[in-house]
């Protein structure tokens, strides 16, 4: 059983998140658990319109969980996989469909008896403009799905379908099992690790204020290419702060 968090960053219709809750009833099964996670949506989820669309995925949305940013939404999942259509300029290569997914499935079977604790996020971005790059960061693989050249832009609840029926199909051919794949720290740990680093790169002169956030844009990225385990994670944060101990102490005067 792989347990799915199906997040959508900022929804502006209606139409769209009934119907992606229609979706995740339409794929939730024995091998597939969909929730629905909502970032700052822009209309009402629970208006008519969205309820209409639902169907038989109303329990679904009226289920949603809202939150305010990405980062809140995916604190609590190892695996993150946010959609991409730009494909140039991030901070990791995009995937085609089937190497993101299979990169899903593998870490979310990572190891015997430990898929329970490897809750996975697929991020979908705004109608109109998608993920921003900090938003990207948050994942651990980017997906893209291929499309013709003349026009790239997918409706939101068209790209869920797409995603979700590949899903769906890889998980009925290739029954799970448990993978080598390493267990990957959960986001919320990664962003107290980040957090703590940035306030020590700053006390120590290495970032500055007005040039923090690019820097540790790069940082960012090349700790999520590592895909870091929490046996890393917990290591890195340690050295941060007995470094920050250390350098606040040599400053101290007797």
């Amino acid at each position: 059983m792989i347990d799915l968090a199906l997040v959508l960053v900022e929804p502006a219709g209606p139409l769209n998140v009934g119907s992606v809750a229609r979706l995740c009833a339409n794929f939730s099964g024995p091998a597939l658990r969909l929730g629905l996670r909502l970032v700052s949506p822009r209309c009402d989820h629970l208006g008519s319109e969205a309820l209409q669309m639902a169907v038989h995925g109303r329990p679904l949305l009226e289920a949603a969980q809202l939150y305010g940013d990405l980062a809140a939404a995916v604190a609590d999942c190892p695996v993150v996989v946010a959609t991409s259509g730009r494909g140039e300029g991030e901070p990791l290569p995009p995937l085609p469909l089937a190497g993101a997914l299979g990169w899903l499935v593998q870490h979310c079977t990572a190891r015997v008896g430990s898929a329970a604790g490897q809750r996975a996020a697929l991020v979908f971005g705004r109608e109109d403009r998608g993920l921003s790059s900090d938003e990207l960061l948050q994942a651990g693989a980017l997906l893209q799905i291929a499309t013709g050249p003349g026009y790239r832009s997918l409706n939101l609840s068209h790209a869920v379908a797409l995603v979700l029926h590949h899903l769906h199909q890889l998980l009925a051919i290739d029954q799970p099992v448990a993978s080598d794949a390493p267990l990957l720290a959960r986001r919320d740990a990664v962003e107290a690790m980040l957090a703590d680093a940035e306030a020590l790169l700053l006390d120590i002169g290495f970032l500055y204020p007005h040039t923090a956030g690019a820097r540790m844009a790069r940082l960012r990225g090349l700790l999520q290419r590592a895909g870091l385990t929490p046996e890393d994670t917990a290591l890195l944060r340690g050295m941060v702060r007995q470094s920050r101990w250390a350098a606040g102490r040599g400053g101290q005067t007797s």
